[in-house]
């Protein structure tokens, strides 16, 4: 959430707006926006700090500050350049912030707008889908497109929203809003088999190429993908600003239906990039049986064995008491499903809910899940459930848990309170307290880091997966967006992903704001990569704010750190108390 901070905040270092070493008080520090900033927020806020005696201004107004001097007002932004005079006594720092539109630019005389023409990478689908074609143009307009030696209008269409970023949740800037340029465009359904070529734009005299072009597949000759990432990320779109679905295992294998740019769309629905699946040659469109299941302990583990004739791409879904795995390209030619008396399952059901579609629904003994993995091994599908741990009343003896400090080392520094004391710092003291606090109560602790280094995400991921700890918690300090209220924003928030860590990040953000009377930010599904783990219940705590003046300061406390920490493994043990 802070990464985004972390390199604009690490340039101000370099602009001279804090005289300062290591991360002592300057006497007036801003470190944050930087001396030349620019965003595309209506407003801004500045993090900084001086002496609490006297008075600082912006632009000549008084500013509200914390008892220990610190700051972080918001002002608006006109579009174009604001320049901020921040003075302490008779120091003075200069800050420009340009505000740029969020929209693209309106278009000038008789032309296009800039990047507005489509397709913008190249594009292939099957016969008779709908491929939309659209530009932005000059209001009352004609505007035609040429394509495979045809002439098509388009028409004015009615204003379509613009979606703020999902950032906006964080904030509450979440309403839609209208955009002011006029979009023209119209959709056709080719039926030819073969490329189309590039789409030629006409306004006027004017005639403008879209950058990508148009191909249509051959049914009868379509490709398939193995997937050679382990796993092969699987998205609702062509990009990575669409949401994510089920990683598919190494191995999976579907039919290729479509392509934008470098990404392949896969017959069940997935889109994943093409970097991480290789062509099989000669191969036909994935379809498989699947008869007999059986099952096996392994350590801590079930795993269900689902033979197939080939890896099929799969998804899954996990419900308050169920796990829900489902298969396609795949027809169930099944009779026999071997599953005793297990600590996990109570009944395993399945059903054909649809010609090369098939659900299996685990019926699970506990409300409470505590991980899964999915494999191939060759052609079978292994799924293996984590076993609950045995949790003896009001102690963690026997319990393995993962802690991971956020950030680390030179570059990440994560967000930064008003003297430019870094979150990588507190959460290092915050984890290293917990630690120590949850080993008191029986825990065997895996620290993810335990000084001051560079740690990047996939190695603390890899952390998780390999030691297989009964929950994860990554442990960090809040910040927010440019147009965010550091001022007025505070709290604790918790952050889940997978649905068996929902419970986990409920009750303990519940149990810290009851216990030390904090506020509270909330309670977020997120897709963070330290959510993302299955194999664990995993979330990732936000335990304040550090851009918040007087957060800041509760936070740097060392006699609060400590309550902190006693409270969140009190939090924890009574979770595991309670966990069914």
């Amino acid at each position: 959430m802070k990464r985004f901070l972390s390199a604009l905040i690490l340039a101000v270092l370099t602009t001279g707006l804090i005289v300062t070493t290591a991360w002592s008080k300057p006497s007036l520090g801003v470190v944050y926006p930087p001396a030349e900033h620019e965003t595309i927020a209506k407003q801004i806020f500045f993090i900084g700090s001086a002496p609490p005696t006297g008075e600082v201004t912006v632009n000549g107004k008084p500013i509200q500050r914390s008892p220990g001097g610190h700051f972080a007002p918001s002002f608006p932004l006109q579009l174009g350049e604001n320049v901020f005079s921040i003075r302490y006594q008779e120091q003075e720092l200069k800050i420009k912030v340009t505000r740029n539109s969020a929209e693209l630019p309106d278009p000038v005389g008789m032309n296009f707008g800039k990047d507005s023409l489509t397709p913008t990478t190249d594009l292939a689908q099957l016969p008779g889908e709908p491929i939309c074609l659209s530009a932005i143009a000059p209001p009352n307009s004609m505007v035609n497109v040429r394509i495979a030696g045809q002439v098509l209008p388009l028409m004015p269409q009615t204003p379509i929203a613009n979606l703020p970023a999902n950032s906006g949740v964080l904030t509450g800037l979440v309403e839609p809003t209208e955009p002011r340029s006029t979009q023209y465009a119209t959709c056709i359904k080719p039926q030819s088999i073969g490329e189309l070529g590039k789409v030629t734009y006409l306004l006027g005299s004017t005639s403008q190429e879209a950058p990508g072009k148009l191909v249509i597949l051959d049914p009868a000759r379509l490709e398939v993908a193995e997937v050679t990432a382990d796993p092969g990320t699987a998205r609702t779109g062509a990009s990575t600003n669409f949401s994510r679905l089920t990683p598919l295992p190494k191995g999976t294998r579907a039919t290729i239906t479509a392509r934008e740019g470098d990404w392949v769309g896969l017959d069940y629905g997935g889109w994943i990039r093409s970097s991480e699946v290789k062509i099989v040659p000669g191969a036909t469109p994935v379809q498989s049986i699947i008869r007999g299941i059986t099952s096996r302990r392994s350590e801590d583990w079930t795993e269900v064995l689902f033979p197939l004739q080939t890896p099929v791409p799969t998804t899954v879904q996990q419900d308050q008491n169920q796990f829900i795995l489902t298969l396609y390209n795949t027809t169930a030619q099944t009779d026999t499903i071997r599953l005793s008396d297990d600590p996990v399952i109570s009944r395993l059901d399945w059903e054909q809910v649809e010609p090369g579609k098939l659900e299996y629904r685990f019926n699970l003994k506990s409300n409470q899940q505590w991980g899964y993995k999915l494999r191939y091994e060759g052609t079978t599908l292994v799924l293996s459930l984590k076993h609950p741990p045995q949790v003896k009343s009001k102690s963690l003896s026997g319990i393995k848990i993962l802690i991971d400090p956020g950030h680390g080392g030179p570059e990440d520094l994560g967000s930064r309170g008003g003297t430019g004391y870094p979150e990588k710092e507190v959460a290092l003291i915050t984890s290293k307290n917990l630690r120590d606090e949850l080993v008191k109560r029986g825990a065997t602790v895996v620290m993810t880091r335990e000084a001051d280094i560079d740690l990047d995400l996939a190695a603390r991921v890899k952390q998780i997966n390999e030691t297989e700890p009964a929950i994860a918690l990554s442990v960090h300090y809040n910040a927010l967006p440019d147009d965010g209220d550091a001022m007025n924003t505070k709290g604790i928030a918790t952050f889940w992903y997978q649905t068996q860590a929902h419970d986990l990040a409920l009750f303990l953000h519940n149990y810290l704001v009851k216990k030390l009377d904090r506020p509270s930010y909330g309670v977020y599904w997120n897709n963070l990569a330290m959510t993302r783990p299955t194999t664990t219940p995993s979330v990732l705590l936000e335990l304040g704010f550090m851009i918040n003046p007087t957060e800041f300061e509760w936070i740097t406390n060392p006699q609060e750190q400590k309550k902190l920490a006693i409270a969140l493994a009190d939090g924890v043990t009574e979770w595991f108390s309670q966990a069914r």
